[in-house]
Parts: C-alpha cells; structure tokens; sequence
C-alpha cells in the first residue's frame, strides 16, 4: 500500500536517473519489516514545472510516503530516514532534499487488475 511520490525541480536528474532512485528505494523499503508486502510499494516522480526555493540553490527533490494508519511514530522515522538516504546517495548533487509522510485515510480505495 505504501506510495511515493517524489517531486523534483527540473533538471535535478534523468529520466535513468530517476528510475534507479525508484528501484533503489523500492529495494530499501521491501527490505524493511514494517513493509510486510513489498508488491504493494508504489512510486512515481513528478517534474515540478515552477517553483522558488529561499535558498540560493535551486534543484530540490522532496518524497512524501503516504501510509495507511497504524505504524508508530519510531517505525515512520525509519522509514523516512531510509528515503532519504537513498535519495542523499542517488541524487547527491540536488540541492535540498526532504522527506514527509502522510498517514492516508482509511477509506482510502484501491483497484487492481489480476496478474
């Protein structure tokens, strides 16, 4: 169930780029206990188009990881700590990167095709 979503200033990587960060963090997360089911990990990135950061650098990547209610605030620390340290390794030349997570809804819904 977990989603990841990645914004990120233009130019802050490749496409190449961007995947392996994907596949990376896919890895770490599938590889943590408190991700039981690594086939209900979901990423994607999204290019913001304009943005203005207050410092003088300018290329930022920031991933909000969105949980179904119910880990505990130490379990939520390690796994943003874990994001971002693949980002801080696969996009060490940006800027400013940040990780936030959001607790989704429990109404959230889902459809899935079958395999």
């Amino acid at each position: 169930m977990p989603h990841i979503v990645i914004e990120h200033s233009k130019g802050a990587a490749s496409d190449a780029a961007l995947h392996a960060l994907c596949v990376t963090i896919f890895d770490a997360l599938a590889a943590h206990p408190a991700i039981p089911k690594p086939e209900t990990l979901k990423l994607r990135t999204i290019e913001a188009g304009a943005h203005l950061l207050g410092t003088k650098g300018q290329s930022f990547a920031h991933a909000t990881l969105r949980l179904l209610p119910g880990r505990d605030a130490d379990t939520k620390s390690e796994l943003t700590q874990v994001i971002l340290g693949v980002m801080a390794e696969r996009l060490g030349e940006v800027h400013s990167l940040s990780v936030d997570l959001a607790d989704l809804d429990p109404a959230y819904a889902k459809r899935v095709l079958p395999d």
